[in-house]
C-alpha cells in the first residue's frame, strides 16, 4: 500500500481527472462512463493507465452561502482494485477553502473532521472514513461545512437517498 502522503497525491490527481467538466452527477467526467443510476447517486467508471477506476458521485442539493466563486460541489467515494482502495471519499467543495480550518461532514449527530486540499476535503483516517460511510449509509443527508478564503463559513447539503445501493454497485464494479 502507497503511503499516505503519496496516496493522497494520487488520490487528488485521479479525483480531479475523473471530476473534470462534472456539473451534475449525471454529467460524464472526461474519460468516464455513467454505469447506473441510484436516486441521488450515480456510479461511474474510468479507465486510467490500464487500470479500472470507478467512483460513486452525487452533487449537491443545498448549496450554502458564502463562497464568492463556486463551481460544482460532488461528494465522490472512489475504488482503486489495484491500490487496494475499495471506498474513499473525497469532496469537491467548488470554492476556494481555507485549508488550515479544515472541514466537516455530519450525518445525524455523527460528525467527522475533514482535512482540505485545494478545494477538496477528506477524511484524514481510514478508522473514520469506514465510521464515516457507515454513518452516511444510515443518514438522510450529508452537511459539509468548510470555511471559504473570505472567511465565511459554508455549509452544503448532500442527499444520501441511494447510497446504500451505488456502495453495493461500486464493489461489483470495482471489486
Amino acid at each position: 500500500m502507497k503511503s499516505f502522503p503519496s496516496r493522497l497525491l494520487t488520490v487528488a490527481v485521479s479525483a480531479l481527472a475523473l471530476s473534470a467538466g462534472i456539473a451534475q452527477a449525471e454529467d460524464k467526467p472526461a474519460g468516464s462512463s455513467k454505469a447506473d443510476t441510484f436516486t441521488d447517486w450515480s456510479l461511474h467508471t474510468s479507465t486510467e493507465g490500464g487500470q479500472k477506476v470507478c467512483y460513486a458521485a452525487t452533487t449537491v442539493k443545498q448549496p450554502g452561502a458564502g463562497a464568492a466563486k463556486r463551481g460544482a460541489s460532488v461528494v465522490y467515494i472512489s475504488a482503486w482494485p489495484k491500490d487496494g482502495i475499495k471506498s474513499e471519499i473525497s469532496i469537491k467543495l467548488g470554492y476556494a477553502a481555507k485549508t488550515a480550518s479544515g472541514a466537516s461532514a455530519s450525518t445525524g449527530k455523527d460528525m467527522f473532521k475533514l482535512f482540505i486540499t485545494s478545494e477538496r476535503a477528506y477524511v484524514a483516517d481510514a478508522t473514520q472514513e469506514l465510521k464515516l460511510l457507515e454513518a452516511m449509509k444510515k443518514g438522510s443527508k450529508l452537511t459539509v461545512v468548510a470555511t471559504a478564503e473570505s472567511g465565511t463559513a459554508v455549509s452544503d447539503v448532500y442527499s444520501l437517498s441511494g447510497i446504500s445501493q451505488v456502495l453495493q454497485a461500486l464493489a461489483v464494479a470495482c471489486p
